[in-house]
């Protein structure tokens, strides 16, 4: 199988869809891998790396996209990628599809076959492909939170840890997922008052295990929601519904009663956002102000940290990757139903119910598409 592996050109994205160690082992599996110059060279990968690893350096992305079986990237296509989609490609990455309908017809209108990272399960039912990414977000949600509370962002002036005979801030956490845990482990390490809010009184009781009753845990409704959020100084969502979009958990409403010089950190965006008030930015435009509150919502937050984000995601997804490229997409699917979770368009058809749902489209299940 030939592997295409083009540089990502979504807003300051730095990552790389496989490694020069993920190179070898697929050249040595008698696979083709085309690298696009400098893809990784911002992750602290040279094309000399690839080339010693066995890949082919190609000098532009229409190239690697036209001649692979197999185009491997980090981030969802942007609307300059659009013209490589063709009939038969197989597309892995992440796709984030429910809040983008346009990308979606553009991937049923060429009967490409999308593996979306983000929907791949284990057997446990997890979502190992989300999961490294879910924590470096987490993380970097609190540290990002920290630098927009400073007086010169447009925040409250305060200290995430405070100072002797000073309070804390208060960081509130929406979602009790990979990114909440992750986020409320260095929240508590920055000194932070930490609340979590989620609907799962059993994870509940877990995290507060977790963490020895040091995180204030709470049901999630409207009412709770509302006091927690007004009380913060740091609002973290981390909503999930896997391939859907999330649901609207922190109102408009909610926005408005919370402090000036607030800030707001909504992870969920790549699937729409869980606050009312959130709408997708960039790396280079990372902030804007609803009712005196700070939002940052930017949809790749992990890619400002590329070289651990690299690293970190290409350890999930490359057995993945190796397994489709030695079986075949249709057999690598067949014989994974996890894998099969991760498909969201095969030859024209829409196959994941979150994002029909999301869209309201039809769709079939992977399973009947792929015989």
């Amino acid at each position: 199988m030939i592997i295409g592996v083009p540089k990502e050109i979504k807003d300051n994205e730095a990552r790389v869809g496989v490694t020069p160690a993920g190179a070898k082992a697929l050249v040595e599996a008698g696979h083709v891998v085309l690298v696009e110059t400098m893809a990784g060279a911002a992750s602290g990968f040279d094309d000399a790396e690839y080339q010693n690893a066995g890949a082919e350096i190609v000098g532009d992305a229409g190239h690697v996209w036209g001649k692979a079986d197999t185009v491997v990237k980090v981030k969802e296509p942007i609307e300059k990628e659009y013209v490589y989609f063709r009939e038969g490609l197989i597309l892995f990455t992440y796709l984030h599809l429910a809040p983008l309908p346009e990308l979606t017809n553009r991937l049923l209108e060429s009967k490409v076959a999308g593996i979306a990272y983000e929907t791949v399960r284990d057997r446990n039912g997890m979502l190992p492909l989300l999961m490294p990414m879910s924590e470096v977000a987490g993380r970097m949600s609190v540290q990002v939170g920290a630098t927009y509370l400073e007086k010169e962002r447009g925040g409250r002036g305060i200290l995430l840890g405070g100072v002797p005979g000073v309070p804390p801030a208060h960081v509130t956490i929406v979602g009790g997922g990979i990114v909440g845990t992750n986020a409320a482990k260095i929240a508590l390490g920055f000194g932070a008052k930490v609340t979590l809010i989620d609907m799962n009184l059993n994870r509940l009781r877990e995290l507060d295990d977790l963490f020895g009753g040091r995180l204030y845990t709470l049901a999630s409704n409207s009412y709770n929601i509302a006091q927690a959020t007004r009380e913060a100084d740091l609002v973290i969502g981390g909503v999930l519904i896997p391939g859907a979009t999330a649901p609207k958990i922190v109102t408009r409403a909610m926005v408005a009663q919370m402090k000036k010089g607030a800030v707001i950190v909504d992870v969920a965006i790549d699937q729409g956002g869980c606050v009312e008030t959130a709408r997708p930015t960039s790396h280079s435009n990372p902030s804007y102000t609803v009712d005196g509150v700070v939002h940052y919502c930017v949809t790749n937050m992990p890619g400002a940290v590329p070289h651990t984000s690299t690293l970190a995601l290409t350890n999930s997804t490359f057995p993945y990757l190796l397994r489709l490229a030695n079986l075949g997409a249709r057999e690598a699917l067949r014989k994974d139903a996890g894998l099969a979770d991760g498909l969201n368009t095969w030859m024209g058809t829409l196959t994941h119910r979150g994002v029909a749902e999301s869209q309201q489209r039809p769709w079939t299940a992977a399973a009947n598409v792929l015989g």
